[in-house]
């Protein structure tokens, strides 16, 4: 199935029923006074994580969602029933927008499984509402109010621990076939990867970690060449980003590989520039081990390098268990520190709790 990273949705919550005028009419019981009932509340709309989904796809086909109204009010006092909620499911990463305002509704993770993305209508109120002493015989009522619909734009960034970047043909999807067990497309020849592919790297029975290669990217990327802009959305949804660069380029140029993507990440989001990046120097089988150790490394100087970087070939799968470990040590030290600070913050809140009049 191809994967579908932006959809577009209307969503309709059900209106209010109106509450309804009328009175007890019983023998010997002349003046038995307004017993008309509210009406129901409309249904709402929601969205719900759903694990078993990781594409946008369905909703290709069906892009429009009402929930249903709330029923009239009745006599004797009987409430109209209200309209049943209905609920969405999206895959975990669905980011939502409103897209006529731009408005950022939220986003489905593990933390916020459910979210409203149109409340439905309040009921209206049947005359048995307005009695008062003055007034023993009202004949008003309300009518329901509407339920939002709004106009949704979805969006889908993948969420992994680890993101691959590089120019077209760098090796990502070759790296991503010899790490995992996804199949992602192979070719010698640029744009084989059409969109997104995750992977799960198992670096022993306990340890794995997730990660995803994107389509290559080209100079003009955040202004969207090569749809750039869409792929690039991604990358933000990771930890760590492996920065492919291939030893062996046509044009010879291989601190201009590393200096394209650079600046690509700087523009599209300064924050995704700042993220941990690791220089991963690939198809180091076109050449011998010696003259390819000898090219990255002057690389790595003239770059001025202070980060991690590796060499590896994906074809004779040297030095990929290396980076596998180096990359889940890296993951695992950086949920460790997480968590301790999380226990700090959360003992500073208890105390603050306890100390406060």
């Amino acid at each position: 199935m191809k994967f579908v990273d932006e959809a577009t949705i209307r969503v309709e919550a059900g209106h209010g029923g109106p509450g309804h005028v009328s009175f007890r009419r019983e023998k010997f019981i002349p003046f038995g006074g307004p017993d008309g009932g509210d009406g129901g509340h409309g249904g709402s709309v929601y969205a719900i994580a759903d694990s078993g989904l990781n594409t946008l796809a369905d909703f290709r086909f069906n892009r429009r969602y009402r929930a249903p109204d709330g029923e009239n009010g009745k006599k004797a006092n009987g409430s109209g029933a209200g309209g049943e909620d209905i609920e969405i499911p999206m895959p975990l990463g669905t980011i939502i927008r409103d897209a006529d305002t731009d408005e950022l509704l939220g986003e489905i993770t593990p933390a916020t499984p459910r979210l409203m993305l149109a409340k439905g209508g309040a009921r209206g109120l049947g005359n048995a509402r307005f009695k008062s002493s003055v007034n023993r015989a009202p004949r008003q009522s309300t009518p329901g109010y509407d339920g939002e619909a709004r106009q949704l734009r979805l969006e889908l960034a993948v969420m992994a621990d680890v993101g691959l970047a590089g120019l077209p043909n760098a090796g990502k999807s070759t790296l991503l076939s010899a790490m995992s067990a996804a199949r992602p497309k192979v070719a010698d020849y640029p744009f084989t990867t059409l969109h997104p592919q995750p992977g799960v790297v198992a670096v022993d029975r306990l340890r794995n970690f997730v990660m995803v290669d994107i389509p290559g990217l080209i100079e003009g990327a955040a202004d969207g060449s090569g749809l750039g802009h869409r792929f690039l959305k991604h990358l933000t949804r990771t930890r760590l980003l492996l920065h492919l660069v291939d030893l062996a380029p046509v044009d010879g140029d291989i601190e201009g590989q590393v200096h394209t993507i650079a600046r690509e990440l700087e523009r599209y989001s300064p924050e995704l520039a700042s993220r941990p990046r690791w220089l991963v120097f690939s198809k180091a089988d076109l050449m011998d081990a010696e003259s390819a150790q000898e090219l990255a490394a002057k690389t790595v100087a003239a770059l001025g390098w202070d980060r991690p970087w590796y060499i590896i070939s994906a074809v004779q799968r040297s030095g990929l268990d290396t980076l596998a470990f180096d990359v889940m040590q890296w993951l695992e030290d950086r949920q460790a520190e997480e968590t301790a600070a999380q226990a700090v913050s959360t003992a500073a809140d208890a105390r603050d709790a306890e100390e406060a009049p």
